[in-house]
């Protein structure tokens, strides 16, 4: 059978485009500096953008679970990009968005049912899985376009701060997804491919795996490690660690407006 969904299981929720809207309106308060508080305006560019590439993970699975053979997804609501139709709107949007408050780490949403029974083959599943992660590294990557092409030349240094935090979240969204801990999207790519057996023995743990990472970050070879590859990865998008400290410190707009150095006067070398 076709794997279809109706025009209006289609539509674009006005939700997200009111979302888009917020990012845009905030990245041109950045730009021109309109905002009383430059900070503010980075919080709600980072926040909205943040939210959008949620809405934007939760669709890629959505959209291949169709491709795969779950048309159920179509009624859920899955494919409108509407936030509110998670079924479990506090794992794909609050948890990530108190966490990229606290600490400036891109926690990993997943909140959309998949009638797996329906996937056609275990390649299909493993790319349902898949297909979230890939598509916060491919935002990633068109965020970081600017970067790598040389384009910020000239634009406002909170333009670029803000872009390199954005950058970031993601690129640890992807990095954490993509680890084979039950519960994240790495170990669905490999679950169609274990035993039954093995599958209904990790089944249980599948809601503390989560945790069980941001338990092993606390341990400080672990988490300078992580965070040794989360730079290694900016730096070959151009991104350094002065745009992303300063991005998020501007991010912080409660603690007040940082005094950051002009980029100009700054020396890398």
């Amino acid at each position: 059978m076709a794997s279809t969904a109706t025009r209006g299981e289609r539509r674009v929720s006005p939700v997200f485009l009111a979302l888009v809207a917020i990012m845009a309106v905030s990245l041109w308060a950045v730009w021109t500096g309109f905002s009383a508080s430059p900070g503010f305006a980075v919080f709600l560019f980072i926040l909205s953008g943040w939210i959008v590439s949620l809405c934007l993970h939760e669709y890629s699975h959505a959209r291949t679970a169709l491709h795969g053979g779950d048309i159920s997804v179509g009624a859920k609501g899955y494919l409108t990009l509407n936030p509110l139709l998670y079924t479990h709107a506090v794992l794909s949007i609050v948890l990530p968005v108190v966490f990229v408050v606290m600490g400036g780490i891109g926690l990993p949403g997943g909140a959309v049912f998949i009638e797996q029974h329906r996937i056609r083959s275990r390649w299909k599943q493993s790319l349902v899985s898949a297909a979230g992660p890939l598509m916060d590294a491919v935002f990633a990557l068109a965020v970081g376009l600017p970067f790598l092409l040389g384009a910020l030349d000239g634009a406002p240094d909170n333009v670029r701060y803000a872009l390199a935090f954005m950058i970031q979240l993601h690129v640890t969204a992807v990095i954490l997804n993509f680890l084979p801990v039950p519960g994240l999207d790495g170990f669905g790519v490999i679950q169609p491919w274990l035993s039954y057996k093995v599958r209904r023995q990790v089944e249980p743990f599948a809601p503390f795996g989560l945790l069980a990472v941001f338990g092993f970050l606390w341990i400080p070879e672990v988490n300078h490690a992580f965070f040794d590859m989360i730079d290694a990865a900016l730096r070959t998008l151009g991104v350094t660690e002065w745009d992303t400290y300063w991005g998020q410190e501007l991010f912080r707009f409660w603690q007040g407006t940082p005094e950051i150095p002009p980029l100009h006067t700054v020396d890398f070398g």
